[in-house]
């Protein structure tokens, strides 16, 4: 993982988005898929920050836009995101997140802060690994890998808490 795409860390979020945007545009290239304005929209979207976005939240950030889009309109192009592995389903927020791997096949390790909802994306190889081995153990063939850790990001855990 590139350390623009660390949410823990100071760094350019601009540049983020830029290269969200700049993956998209070469996955959907070699995949011979249209990134039609609106799924493109959508995508700056889920990257705007590094905390998860709903389908809703993306509906109601159209209409200010001026777009006249309707939710089924953010779920197909939310579909498309994910069928591309441009955006990941985080199923615990019932939310959409940016790929830090856009259109690679790999487990995803999720931290999410249940304080801000900030979401770090990260590669373990040990854990994916581990997840193969016990899978290949069951014969069982995995089609897809989402873990999901919830707990404080470095920012919240060193808030003192109001209690």
């Amino acid at each position: 993982m590139s350390s623009s795409a660390i949410p823990y860390r100071p760094h350019n979020h601009s540049a983020c988005v830029h290269q969200a945007l700049s993956d998209a545009r070469s996955v959907c290239q070699r995949q011979n898929a249209r990134l039609t304005p609106i799924r493109e929209r959508v995508l700056e979207l889920i990257w705007q920050s590094h905390k998860p976005l709903g389908a809703y939240d993306v509906l109601a950030v159209l209409a200010e836009d001026g777009h006249n889009a309707a939710p089924p309109t953010v779920y197909r192009a939310l579909d498309f995101l994910q069928q591309y592995g441009l955006v990941h389903r985080i199923a615990s927020l019932n939310a959409f997140t940016g790929c830090t791997h856009a259109g690679e096949h790999h487990t995803c390790l999720f931290l999410i802060c249940r304080a801000c909802r900030t979401v770090l994306e990260l590669t373990a190889p040990a854990v994916s690994d581990a997840v193969a081995k016990a899978s290949q153990a069951e014969a069982f063939t995995p089609e897809e890998t989402i873990i999901e850790i919830a707990g404080l990001c470095p920012n919240c855990s060193s808030e003192p808490t109001h209690e």
